[in-house]
């Protein structure tokens, strides 16, 4: 059998090949411009914190300039500061610090993204997720799972102005391409059951017994005690409250996983690929994927940490490597 000589399309030399790739929005595997594939993670977007008693001021400012007609949720984006990037905490998540003040309300609405939030600050507020209504208090950790309507409010009765901490999935959905947004028909479900307990409610004191009745330390050594809360808390976003005393440091690790950190309680810092944070009450420290870390805790610290585990583990690309204490490399999912 003859083959007949190929049509090159008068391509004769290799400056001739690359300029008609140029022109068909292709290119040649052997000459990228940029590698597809590299041996580990890259380092881009990096680790930093936000003090909580920076942003307290701006943000009771903003109470005073900017009323729920102009911004329905009044809140201020952590966004990393990496030069380029517009928008992310880490990779997949981003946190904001929100206010609401006595009197106000935030209209109902849903969307793709995942959402929590921690509470910081205030008394007399609360949140409806479809159609169930519950208290939100001081350390209580609030759950608005993908696709479900929610609102808050702030009672009259109260004269405290309550801040908290959103943490979300939105990055990821961005990336996915597969956000949707919809706001409630009459601005408020009307249909509502209060409930003290509910499953998107993670009480604070609830978390403090359980983390007294933890005995064993957690394998990564992340913190002298350890507690999830849900299992996973939504499919995109893994909860742990972690416990660490005065004068105690945390192996150093890394893992795969982004995570936001919320402090709680106590005061400390986290060292993270030679960036040094220091944190107290109401600060959040973001370290992303594969960024070797430790804590050193200076008072008796309480963390929630929020993180795409859950996410990392359904896609097999969950990895965790102690670097301290032990060489063994403890690998999830797949």
């Amino acid at each position: 059998m003859t083959l007949e000589p190929a049509d090159t399309g008068g391509v004769r030399s290799l400056d001739e090949l690359y300029s008609a790739f140029d022109g068909l929005s292709i290119e040649g595997g052997w000459h990228r411009r940029s590698p597809a594939l590299w041996p580990e993670p890259r380092r881009t977007l990096v680790p930093h914190g936000w003090r909580f008693a920076d942003v307290r001021p701006i943000l009771a400012a903003a109470g005073d300039l900017v009323d729920h007609e102009m911004a329905d949720r009044r809140n201020v984006t952590l966004t990393n500061p990496v030069e380029g990037n517009i928008y992310p905490t880490v990779r997949t998540l981003v946190a904001a610090y929100q206010l609401i003040r006595p009197g106000e309300a935030a209209k109902a609405h849903r969307h793709t993204p995942s959402a929590l939030r921690i509470i910081l600050e205030g008394h007399g507020t609360y949140t409806v997720v479809q159609g169930t209504r519950v208290e939100m208090r001081p350390g209580d950790v609030l759950l608005t799972p993908s696709w479900l309507w929610h609102s808050h409010a702030h009672l009259e009765t109260s004269d405290e102005d309550c801040y908290w901490v959103d943490v979300l999935d939105v990055p990821l959905v961005h990336l996915l391409e597969t956000m949707f947004f919809e706001r409630y028909p009459g601005d408020f479900e009307t249909d509502v059951v209060e409930a003290d307990e509910a499953p998107i409610a993670f009480r604070w004191e609830d978390s403090l017994r359980r983390l007294g009745a933890e005995q064993q330390q957690p394998e990564h050594g992340m913190a002298h005690r350890e507690i999830q809360l849900g299992d996973p808390a939504m499919r995109t976003i893994a909860l742990h409250v972690q416990e660490m005393p005065a004068g105690w440091t945390s192996a150093r690790s890394r893992t795969t996983a982004n995570s936001v950190f919320t402090v709680v309680e106590g005061s400390g810092r986290t060292e993270a690929d030679g960036t040094v944070i220091e944190w107290e009450r109401g600060d959040v420290v973001a370290v992303p994927s594969w960024r070797p870390y430790r804590h050193v805790a200076s008072s008796d610290a309480r963390l929630v940490r929020a993180s795409d585990e859950p996410l990392m583990s359904a896609l097999g690309l969950l990895r965790t490597e102690r670097l301290e204490g032990t060489s063994a490399q403890i690998e999830t999912g797949g």
